[in-house]
């Protein structure tokens, strides 16, 4: 729309203790992260955009934190009163989807709807493009797996897995074990969202469902599975228990990161589970590790 965005510097130690002391305690980590996010742009743009996400459809529903993120950094950062620039998704109640959502965001710009259309068709390709690159590369990843060697899937929100100072200690320890590593999210995401139906009809939350998907579409092409969650995610502390006790036959390791997880105690979970990996794969037979 002819705007600069700016870009928040990426998450570090700082980041999670200035969110940690915006929020209380039942705040789960990554809206904690969020908020330190939003700390660092106050003062350092004109506006703040802090979407509203409520849900996709029927059973395509995100978090309450996703959902109220509008209010929730208006009230925690009311002394500064930043602007915030925001939009509503929401297709079962408000019948405004996505499209819809951002077409409103471009008007609240001045951009006539022409602008808007033809922004959001740019905008829509890119991103489509990026996961088919991802897919793609991923794809050819598995392809290019040696034989003898392990594989492990990682399953986990994009935002954990994919930042990389909470997921990227995970992802290099298991790079220097040599392990070849899978996103769940990097699966084609309608086929795994389609999947996902056949393990629960009503599983609220699109993000877990895309997870259990591409869990159930991979689940014969790797050695074993690593679920990582943000501590206390709710969406998280149900799902993962419903994939352990009745997605069988790969041994799965779930993992639950805090503001406090430091990466010795990581190392040693994760060592022991490629160990069990490893074994299993030279014959040995093993039970699913939780």
């Amino acid at each position: 729309m002819g705007r600069t965005p700016v870009i928040s510097a990426p998450t570090d130690r700082h980041t999670v203790e200035c969110g940690g002391s915006l929020s209380n305690d039942e705040c789960c980590l990554a809206s904690k992260i969020y908020l330190g996010h939003v700390e660092s742009l106050i003062g350092s743009c004109d506006g703040i955009f802090v979407p509203c996400i409520d849900n996709l459809g029927h059973f395509k529903s995100f978090c309450t934190k996703f959902q109220a993120l509008p209010d929730m950094v208006a009230n925690t950062f009311a002394e500064q009163s930043p602007i915030i620039v925001s939009c509503q998704v929401n297709e079962t109640i408000e019948h405004i989807g996505m499209r819809d959502a951002f077409l409103d965001l471009a008007a609240q710009f001045a951009c006539t709807p022409r602008e808007a259309k033809h922004a959001w068709k740019q905008a829509l390709h890119a991103q489509q493009q990026k996961e088919a690159a991802d897919a793609a590369q991923q794809r050819q990843l598995l392809q290019n797996a040696p034989g003898n060697g392990i594989t492990v899937l990682l399953a986990a929100h994009p935002y954990l897995a994919h930042d990389p100072y909470m997921g990227g200690a995970l992802s290099d320890m298991l790079a220097n074990m040599g392990v070849t590593l899978l996103y769940a999210d990097r699966y084609d995401r309608k086929r795994a969202l389609q999947s996902s139906f056949h393990f629960s009809d009503t599983l609220p939350w699109i993000v877990n469902r895309e997870i259990v998907g591409s869990i159930m579409n991979l689940h014969d092409s790797v050695d074993g599975i690593l679920l990582v969650s943000a501590f206390p995610c709710g969406p998280d502390s149900m799902t993962d228990d419903a994939i352990i006790r009745y997605i069988k036959g790969k041994p799965m390791l779930n993992l639950t990161v805090d503001a406090q997880t430091g990466t010795a105690g990581l190392e040693t979970r994760i060592e022991s589970f490629i160990d069990i990996l490893r074994y299993q794969k030279r014959g040995g037979y093993v039970h699913a590790a939780n």
